[in-house]
Formats: C-alpha cells, structure tokens, sequence
C-alpha cells in the first residue's frame, strides 16, 4: 500500500498547474452575469489542467487502466458542462445537466461495481430522495423529472465511489478515500446549485460551489492514479 506521503510527493508537483488555475479562477471572479468565452475558459481551466495531470501519466497509462481512461472523459464532458452553466441564465442549464449526467455515469462506471456494498447504496438512496424531496417545492415543467434523473444518477456515482471504502485496516487504500470524498463534495455542489436556483438565494453559493467542485474533481482525478488495475492484472484475476 503507498502511503499518503509517497503519494504527495510523486503526484504533488503534478497538481501545481491545476492549484494555480484555481487560484487564477477565484482571483479574477469574473462577473456570473456577463458570461463570456473568455470567463469560460478561465472557468474550465482547472479541469483542463486535471487532463493533463492524467496526461503526464502517459497515454499508455490510459491505455492500460480503463477506470482512468473514463475518467478522463469524465473530466473532458464534465468542462463541456462547465462551459454550458456560464450560460446557463440563458437557456443552457439543461446542456450542462446532460454533460454532467454523463461524466457521473463514466465516473460510476469507472469505480466499478465490486464490492457491491448494498448497504452503502442504501445510504446514499436514501440521502439522494431527502435531496429530491427538498429541491421538489421548486420544480416545475421538464425539471421535476431532470432534476429526479440527475440525482439519482449522481447518488449512483457516489454508491460506487463509497463502495469499496475502508478506513481502518490492512484493505484501507488512499485511492478510495479519494473517490469517496471527491463524490461527496460533488454532491455537496450540485446540491448548492440545486437549493440556489430552485429554492431560495444561497449566501456566498458561488464561491461553495466552485471550490467544493474542483476539490472533488481534483481528487476524483487523482483517485485514478493507482486505485485500479491494468487491462492485464484484471483478466488474469478473472481466469483465477
């Protein structure tokens, strides 16, 4: 098992492009009302740089772990979606639910379904129905039915992160313990949005958005660096 320091120092000096594009991002809070390509890619630049952090793993790296090959396709739909919501007061937000229904289920897909952890699943079923059951008095029209889809969707992706999560003992990984944070700060910032647009003004919404947003991006990306198996490793496991 590599500890936490070991991964520091090897995946740390990786990371500095995306801490400084977040920090360029909070620096320069551009306006929200005056979208703009400009604001846009200011906002997606810590995503992109979350691809080049996978990147300077090597594309065979990629190659041989598809759980970080999905990954990393989550992260490019989930920039999509960012650039969607910049305009998202003027018909878009739908676009960026799409983009980012889709990074949840290649996120899902890439934590995989073993251990199955139906308890886990329950959990956040039920957390996911609360979420719902609060947002519901806001909804109308097409929403009541996106808005269902989109948590159940993303409380699955969070099932999966959570599955296979130890804290204790020789099977605790410092991998899951990413995944399963970065989920549930995922969650915590669509939740945000959820209650801002829906329900009522969330003091400071934005800056809690924003910043539990690239944290669980930040460590969903860097849960794919050592947490799952090459193409090789697994079908050997497979004909044991």
């Amino acid at each position: 098992m590599v500890s936490p320091v070991t991964v520091v120092k090897s995946e740390g000096p990786k990371l500095v492009p995306f801490f400084k594009a977040t920090c360029v991002y909070f620096v320069l809070w551009l306006p929200s009302s005056s979208p703009s390509w400009v604001s846009a890619l200011i906002k997606c630049l810590p995503i992109f740089c979350l691809w080049l952090f996978l990147l300077a793993h090597g594309l065979g790296f990629l190659q041989a772990h598809p759980s970080a090959a999905r990954i990393f396709v989550g992260l490019v739909f989930s920039a999509v979606g960012d650039a969607f919501l910049i305009w998202q007061d003027q018909g878009y937000f739908v676009h960026g639910m799409l983009m980012f229904a889709v990074t949840h289920m290649l996120y899902a897909s890439a934590f995989g379904m073993r251990p199955l952890a139906l308890r886990t699943g329950l959990v956040m079923g039920l957390l996911s129905g609360l979420c719902y059951a609060l947002l519901y008095p806001g909804l109308s029209g097409a929403f009541i039915y996106l808005v269902g889809i989109y948590a159940a969707l993303i409380s699955f992706m969070g099932w999966r992160a959570m599955a296979g999560l130890r804290l204790v003992g020789a099977a605790w990984r410092w991998t899951e313990l990413a995944a399963g944070s970065g989920a549930l700060l995922f969650m915590i910032s669509d939740l945000t949005i959820g209650l801002n647009k829906f329900c009522f003004p969330v003091p400071y919404s934005r800056a809690l958005i924003m910043s539990t947003y690239y944290a669980a991006q930040m460590l969903i990306a860097l849960s794919a660096v050592e947490s799952r198996e090459p193409v090789a490793d697994c079908r050997l496991r497979k004909a044991d």
